[in-house]
Parts: structure tokens; C-alpha cells; sequence
């Protein structure tokens, strides 16, 4: 979830109008693990929680957008509520949270068991006011590569990519975990992402040992922190 987390953050940044609403209405530079706080709350209560627990999650989202609109880098308006700009949240987010567990959960899932996850989170994005979601792997590959000529990395996106380049968290191991989570991350993109957001690609040596340390720390943390039953 961790790594899966701040790759859809990577992701979700290329769309300027996203960016926008997250650079002229977040608090993300000032109290960053505060907006991350929130947001694994709605993941959780969204996934793990009661029908009453996350549909007052969903709400509140829903309330908090209203006054998230404006105007973007391009004169275009936007509005957080806009259920094409949802759907590309949605995809994004989506798509990096499976990769994420793809690459280094406990399990391997099947194909059948991606699809099945993609269509239980077609409900969250209905419920957020999301346009036409996704139902399974195909449709949320043709639903990214359907949104790729309106991404880019805006000015925005650059001070937010830089931002979580260059991390928040105080400590040297604290910090080095968080690099490695990153380039995780980062990792989990196409190359045609990678590109957009001006990240250059590793070597296949330097990926071998991002991922084999990264499956190292996620052992950690399963076996200190386990994860409830099934």
C-alpha cells in the first residue's frame, strides 16, 4: 500500500488539472504526513471499512471537492466533483495499488483475482461520482492509455515531484526507507509515465536491487505490523 500509495501520487500528477487542484487548494507542502494521514483513511475505511464507515469517508471527499475548483496553468477550469477528472484518479490509483501488491504482497493473485479487484474498486469510483469506470485489467489499461494525450508534468507537478523526491521524513534509516519506497514507486510506472514526469529509467541492475531490498522492508513490516486475516 505504501509503495502503491506515492506511485499513484507519481501518477496522478501528470494530469494538470488534478495537479492544479492539489497545488492551489492542498496543504500537502506543509503538513505532509497530515495529508497522508487522511488519505489512507479513506483507502481504508473505503476498503476495509463498514458500509457506514466509508460512505461517510466518500461524503466527506465529496464535500471537501466542492470548493476545489479553479483555474489550471492552461486557462482550462477545473473542479475536483468533474467526473472525467475522477476517473483519471480513480484509474491512477488503481492501477498503482495493484502493481503495488502485484510486485510485493504476500500472495500472488491470479488474473481473475486483478480483474475481481479492479471491479470491486468500480464501485468506489461510482459512489466518488467517477464517469464510466473501469471492470477489469483491459479496461483499465485502455482507460490510462485513453487519458495519455492530456497528460503532462505542469509546473506544479514538478515542485510536487521534487517535493516527494526529496522527502519529508527527519532520520537517516527513517530516510532511507523512504528513497527506497520512492524509487519503488517510480519503478511501478511505465516508461512512458517515467518519461512524462522527466525521471530517468534505471538500469536492470540498479531494478534488481530496488526490488529485492523492497521485498526485504515489506517482510519487515508484514512480520512486525501483520496484516488482519483474510
Amino acid at each position: 500500500m505504501l509503495v502503491g500509495g506515492i506511485g499513484s501520487l507519481f501518477f496522478q500528477m501528470l494530469h494538470p488539472h488534478a495537479m492544479a487542484g492539489v497545488a492551489q487548494h492542498s496543504r500537502y507542502q506543509h503538513d505532509p504526513l497530515g495529508r497522508l494521514l487522511q488519505t489512507a483513511n479513506f483507502i481504508g475505511d473505503t476498503t476495509f471499512g463498514t458500509r457506514e464507515a466509508a460512505y461517510a469517508s466518500i461524503e466527506r471527499v465529496r464535500s471537501v471537492h466542492v470548493a476545489v475548483r479553479g483555474i489550471a496553468d492552461d486557462g482550462v477550469s477545473y473542479d475536483a466533483n468533474d467526473p472525467h477528472l475522477l476517473a483519471w484518479v480513480h484509474a491512477a490509483e488503481a492501477s498503482m495499488f495493484l502493481r503495488g501488491y502485484q510486485r510485493f504482497g504476500k500472495q500472488r493473485i491470479s488474473r481473475q483475482e486483478a480483474d475481481d479487484y479492479v471491479e470491486e474498486m468500480a464501485k468506489l469510483a461510482t459512489d466518488l461520482g467517477g464517469e464510466d469506470p473501469p471492470r477489469n485489467l483491459d479496461e483499465l489499461e485502455a482507460t490510462l492509455q485513453r487519458f495519455r494525450p492530456e497528460l503532462r508534468l505542469s509546473a506544479d507537478g514538478v515542485a510536487a515531484r521534487d517535493f516527494i523526491l526529496d522527502g519529508f521524513v527527519d532520520g537517516v534509516i527513517t530516510k532511507a526507507v523512504y528513497h527506497l519506497l520512492v524509487l519503488s514507486a517510480l519503478d511501478l510506472l511505465d516508461p512512458w509515465a517515467r518519461d512524462l514526469l522527466g525521471v530517468k529509467r534505471n538500469s536492470a541492475i540498479k531494478r534488481t536491487l530496488i526490488r529485492v531490498s523492497t521485498h526485504v522492508v515489506c517482510f519487515l513490516v508484514r512480520t512486525f505490523v501483520p496484516p488482519p486475516e483474510r
